[in-house]
């Protein structure tokens, strides 16, 4: 393939404009697949050309890459339809959607410290016009240091192109010169000061030819007036899109074996497995249950409760708040936690949110704080663990506030992604690394019981029985199945 023309991309476009999720390659890797566009803008000086080395800034360690296909507007778009979209496309061209994870802390979901960085959004090297070729059958691929690490057509697109157009003018016009970029597939990554990155965007015999980017360090470090680089696991997860490639454990997965296991034993044996292994805290004290005869097995989300302060509850109380956006995400198996002090002179949920969290899939609710229509939450499915009934609504002593942070919760730290675990007795945290080992323990030590309970009925002492000295421990060698 050759370059269809020597035009190049705009230097100075008016607009850049950039997708957050397009590919389904990536939305599988993200987890998520959204129901509408989204997107963030790009400083026009961001822009640069092939060749141009990009500096990733000192300091920081997390620069990645995403090879996209943009799209420049050709002519004034303003309330058009998804039919008409793509023929107000001029041409299209290879982009580099560069973002360095170490600053999006700062952000606040505006993407302009992560990826507005000069030269972070390299264009070209040559343009195709958009009327010689299709839409729905262009390709981008991307190597870094000449091995290929990113590859997809469009498709399959979550959002054609001339959706994103007519979406875009809907409530900004867009001028000649504007930049789309159109979101990026599955293997970005991180790159390294020494590394040369390459994007190309080809349709049929047509392409852009190879976008040529350097890897440079920076030699000045962000003045303390400014955001400093801070990263964690998450975000180093993110930036090289696997926990494998980012060097992290692999994530605990709560498997139904694992849940098998935890279900064949009670919560006071797995406490007293916690006790032995230093474990003196986390039990979730002081609440009842809407359905005891149901054992409650989930990983932990969290919601936390501030107390009522009238300006923050009319700005954090209303509409969808962060009590509704924690519910409405919940997932199968989740078991939301909620903070509420011990507070009980006021619900912390009522009928509708549990009955949407159990239609969500959830495993059940454990608040320390009250709950409204008690009756009707009883009634339904899933387990709720709570302190009591109250008729009044969150606005007598709550603000939701906080949703996925490490609460308390009836004197029990809880973090995401705990192993929760719940019957007639009460409310176990277990941290996600202890739980296989706890689980094994707990069942020898049930089998074990089952044998003295036996030894027990039939008129055995329980000197010497339990617990069981050598000799009984002998005789239940002999007897464990």
């Amino acid at each position: 393939m050759s370059p269809v023309s020597s035009t190049t991309p705009p230097e100075r476009p008016g607009k850049v404009i950039a997708l957050h999720l397009n590919y389904p390659s990536r939305a599988e890797q993200r987890g998520r697949t959204p129901a509408k566009p989204s997107y963030f803008v790009k400083p026009t000086t961001s822009i640069s050309a092939s060749g141009t080395p990009i500096e990733r800034p000192a300091g920081t360690e997390l620069l990645a890459f995403e090879g996209e296909i943009a799209l420049i507007i050709g002519k004034q778009a303003r309330r058009v339809s998804p039919d008409q979209g793509w023929s107000y496309v001029e041409s299209i061209t290879a982009a580099n959607d560069f973002g360095v994870y170490d600053l999006r802390h700062a952000d606040g979901g505006s993407n302009l410290r992560s990826k507005g960085g000069d030269g972070f959004t390299p264009l070209g090297p040559a343009t195709i016009p958009a009327a010689e070729v299709d839409p729905a059958k262009l390709r981008v691929r991307t190597w870094v240091n000449g091995e290929l690490v990113q590859d997809d057509t469009t498709e399959d697109l979550i959002f054609d192109f001339g959706t994103l157009v007519a979406d875009l003018s809907q409530l900004s016009t867009l001028e000649p010169g504007d930049v789309i970029l159109t979101g990026t597939p599955a293997g970005s990554s991180v790159v390294q000061p020494g590394d040369t990155v390459e994007v190309e965007v080809s349709g049929g015999a047509k392409t852009t030819g190879r976008l040529v980017t350097p890897v440079v360090e920076g030699t000045r470090p962000l003045p303390e007036f400014s955001a400093q680089p801070k990263i964690d696991d998450n975000q180093r997860e993110q930036a090289y899109g696997d926990r494998e490639s980012a060097g992290l454990p692999a994530e605990f997965v709560l498997t139904e074996e694992l849940k098998t296991k935890l279900t064949s034993v009670g919560t006071a044996t797995l406490s007293a497995q916690l006790r032995k292994n230093g474990y003196n805290h986390v039990s979730i004290d002081g609440l009842g249950s809407t359905r005891p005869d149901t054992k409650l097995i989930g990983r932990a989300r969290t919601l936390r409760y501030l107390p009522f302060r009238e300006d923050l509850f009319k700005s954090h109380g209303g509409g969808f708040n962060a009590q509704k956006r924690a519910i409405d995400s919940l997932n199968p198996g989740d078991v939301l936690v909620m903070e509420a002090r011990g507070e009980k002179g006021t619900g912390t949920i009522g009928d509708i949110l549990a009955l949407r969290a159990q239609v969500r899939g959830a495993a059940g609710i454990v608040t320390d704080g009250g709950v409204r229509d008690l009756a009707a939450v009883a009634a339904l499915d899933i387990p709720t663990y709570h302190s009591g009934p109250h008729p009044a609504v969150l606005g007598r002593r709550h603000v939701p506030w906080d949703v996925d942070i490490t609460i308390a919760c009836g004197g029990a730290t809880v973090q995401p992604g705990d192993v929760i675990v719940g019957d007639s007795d009460g409310v176990l945290v277990i941290p996600p690394h202890l739980v296989e080992k706890i689980a094994d323990a707990a069942i020898e030590q049930e089998r074990q019981e089952t044998f003295i309970a036996e030894q027990v009925a039939n008129g055995e002492s329980v000197d010497g029985l339990y617990p069981m000295n050598d000799h009984w421990k002998a005789r239940y060698a002999q007897w464990r199945p």
